[in-house]
């Protein structure tokens, strides 16, 4: 077995792991997820430390073993602090406010768009133009994320739609006379 170049995961106070044939629970103050993991790649703990092991150093198994690694401590990191995605939205008129559980948003069309909040994600609305998606599953958490700014992407010549926090939309110049 081989663990070369990849570093054991901590498990901080509080957090309580259980490794299962093909299956790594992690349960934490936030919450609780369900992983499913390759039964090729060897999981143990001890001490406090996860490791992942591979059996060859085939190139397969080198994927599955960053991969399965990275999987496990995104776990343990949701579970203890959470993600979190930040959207701005920019353009006269457009703005999101929050409806029930899910966020209603002006996004220049003739009717407001609804999105609603899957189990596990929570939304915010610190402002009419600002939306954040907060969770414990990194990836469910993207992808909220992303169906939200797929109703509007930003448009390359006013720079108007939902883009997340930071990004940087190349604008092109318009037609000339």
């Amino acid at each position: 077995m081989s663990r070369i170049g990849k570093k054991p995961i901590e498990v901080p106070a509080g957090v309580e792991v259980k490794v299962q044939p093909g299956v790594v629970t992690v349960k934490g103050p936030k919450g609780e997820l369900v992983q499913p993991i390759s039964r090729e790649m060897k999981v143990e703990l001890s001490d406090g430390t996860l490791t992942v092991e591979r059996p060859t150093n085939r190139g397969e198994h080198r994927a599955l073993h960053g991969l399965t690694r990275s999987l496990i401590a995104n776990q343990v990191e949701g579970v203890t602090n959470g993600y979190e995605k930040r959207l701005e939205i920019q353009g006269v008129g457009y703005r999101a406010q929050l409806k029930g559980k899910g966020i209603e948003m002006a996004l220049g069309f003739s009717h407001p768009v609804q999105v609603d909040a899957p189990d596990g994600i929570e939304f915010e609305v610190p402002q009419p133009t600002e939306v954040v998606v907060r969770g414990i599953d990194k990836q469910l958490v993207g992808e909220v994320a992303a169906r939200i700014r797929k109703n509007r992407p930003p448009e390359p010549y006013k720079g108007k739609g939902v883009r997340y926090a930071g990004e940087h939309v190349t604008r092109k110049i318009g037609k000339r006379a």
